[in-house]
């Protein structure tokens, strides 16, 4: 019997790998906090490498290394301090370990780099685009000082519900372009068919995840179909102005890390503030 995954169709290789990474990405969040932690620090790892190759396209050359590790540190540092309910004064380590390597490399760009600033700026947005929203995601799981799956969980089921809907509401009855010169592909009635998939399953979720009540969940559905959509058209301006269809080819029928996480990405710190505010 062959397996091979490219004797599928584009659809059945996105069914597929989306069975697979959802079950690998639900069972390590809902196992264990620690299990949690070596899910998505790994996801945050090859997103942000991911895109550090992507800017490397377009000519810029920001410092994989220098970004990748204080993007981990940072990842690491909000979940210590969240699990254990360290003083928050430990987040100043950030700002520490950050300047100081940043100054070293500064030095050595300085010497050597024709744009110095250009690429040091881009190796930071690395940082804040894609490690922080991870990050920012310990707050959550650790929101009642114990460990608590339920609003990353419940949070990604509503992503994937917005983009399912979106997906074959647009197949189906797309006609009216959303954002045309950005993404041609994503129309009204798309986001209409992911808006409605959401709020079903946020009523879902108040019933099986009562961690936060009905309205709550309502509000993140709507926050993360915002926010997703916005994140959605950031990235394809991105890949646009690098002439690329997708960030990579790491999952199959889903493209890289940034297709599959771009809406996570943006929705993360609002549906924090969020769950902060009234948790």
């Amino acid at each position: 019997m062959n397996w091979n995954l490219n004797s599928f169709s584009e659809l059945q290789q996105r069914v597929i790998a989306g069975v697979v990474g959802a079950a690998i990405i639900l069972s390590g969040t809902w196992y264990s906090e620690w299990t949690y932690f070596a899910v998505f620090f790994l996801i945050c790892m090859f997103t942000q490498l991911e895109f550090y190759k992507l800017l490397g396209l377009d000519g810029s050359l920001p410092l994989r290394t220098f970004g990748t590790f204080n993007g981990q540190f940072i990842f690491t540092l909000t979940f210590l301090v969240e699990k254990y309910q360290l003083n928050h004064n430990y987040y100043f380590l950030i700002w520490i370990v950050v300047s100081g390597v940043y100054f070293i490399k500064l030095y050595q760009y300085i010497r050597r780099d024709l744009q110095p600033f250009v690429n040091i700026a881009f190796t930071f947005l690395g940082i804040i685009y894609v490690a922080v929203p991870f990050a920012l995601l310990n707050m959550a799981v650790f929101l009642k000082h114990t460990y608590s799956y339920q609003i990353v969980i419940g949070s990604l089921f509503l992503i994937w519900a917005s983009d399912t809907g979106a997906y074959f509401a647009g197949r189906k009855f797309g006609k009216n372009k959303l954002f045309f010169r950005i993404s041609p592909k994503k129309t009204w009635e798309g986001s209409i068919g992911g808006t409605l998939l959401a709020l079903l399953f946020a009523y879902i979720l108040s019933i099986y995840f009562q961690d936060l009540q009905l309205w709550q969940w309502l509000c993140i559905a709507v926050i993360i179909v915002v926010t997703g959509t916005y994140g959605d058209l950031v990235e394809s301006l991105f890949k646009r102005s690098i002439r690329i269809k997708d960030s990579g080819n790491t999952i199959p029928g889903h493209g890289g890390f940034l297709d599959r996480f771009d809406s996570l990405l943006l929705s993360s710190p609002f549906i924090v503030a969020f769950v902060k505010l009234v948790g």
